[in-house]
């Protein structure tokens, strides 16, 4: 039987190898979804948008939520929300499309030599996609509202480098499981929903008291969350030694996903 490679080399000569098809598969399925629709493409700038109404109507309307800086006013509160709200999406549509992955992909598993390991890149690199229209439309809506973005912008690659191998890691290790366990799709369901109301989207962690609020910070999502925010709308840097302990373990973390990956693959045509 053959045998596959789980070296950290190995993860990212795969991306690179594969790189055109990795491409071509994720332009297949950005354009696949919105095909056939009357707006098209144009979609993409449109959900957003809504999310970000709806979001902003039930929280700082109804609920009269404020974040505390200045008078609080609902755009200030609405784009602080979809900062955080971008990368949450991000998170959840890689996640919970992962435990399906080769299961919807039969096909390659059976009888074509193809090199499943991407299937997650691909689904990244569309979800992507979608998050870059999201932060354009954010872009747009401070630039309407505030004026030009803070310069702090430019440290965004380097929040969203190593989040992205931490949903990879997530998302190799997800679609192993879901061929072998096929609940494990509705449990990552539940799982994304509870993630969305316990990190700092739709309020700072500052809210938590201070003994409790490191058990916050082991929810993953947290220090994306509030260092996207702070580079994107407050014009902070971000905490460069959080960040630079969060680039090795999204490293581990992609890594063990790819080792668990590679070692469990060899029995997905027995299951399937």
């Amino acid at each position: 039987m053959r045998e596959f490679s789980a070296t950290p080399k190995e993860m990212f000569a795969s991306l690179w190898r594969n790189r055109e098809l990795i491409v071509a598969s994720a332009k297949r399925e950005i354009l696949g979804r919105y095909r056939g629709s009357f707006l098209g493409l144009l979609w993409s700038f449109f959900v957003p948008l809504f999310m970000l109404t709806v979001y902003t109507f039930v929280f700082s309307v109804v609920f009269k939520a404020r974040w505390g800086t200045g008078e609080g006013s609902k755009t200030e509160f609405a784009l602080i929300l979809f900062a955080g709200l971008m990368m949450f999406e991000l998170f959840a549509e890689c996640i919970n499309r992962a435990p399906a992955l080769i299961l919807s992909n039969q096909n390659y598993v059976k009888k074509v030599i193809f090199p499943l390991e991407i299937l997650p890149f691909v689904s990244l690199l569309s979800s992507l996609f979608r998050w870059g229209v999201s932060l354009i439309v954010w872009l747009l809506a401070y630039l309407i509202f505030f004026g030009i973005p803070h310069l702090t912008i430019i440290y965004l690659p380097l929040i969203v480098l190593p989040f992205c191998l931490f949903v990879m890691g997530l998302s190799w290790a997800l679609a192993s499981l879901g061929v072998f366990l096929r609940d494990i799709s509705q449990f990552i369901g539940v799982l994304t929903t509870a993630l969305m109301f316990l990190s700092p989207i739709f309020y700072p962690a500052t809210v938590l008291p201070e003994a409790y609020r490191h058990l916050f910070y082991l929810n993953p999502l947290t220090p994306v969350v509030e260092q996207t925010r702070a580079v994107l709308y407050f014009g902070q840097p971000p905490e460069f030694i959080m960040l630079a302990i969060y680039w090795i373990a999204t490293f581990g973390i992609a890594w063990l996903g790819f080792v668990w990956f590679q070692k469990t693959r060899k029995g997905f045509a027995d299951v399937l």
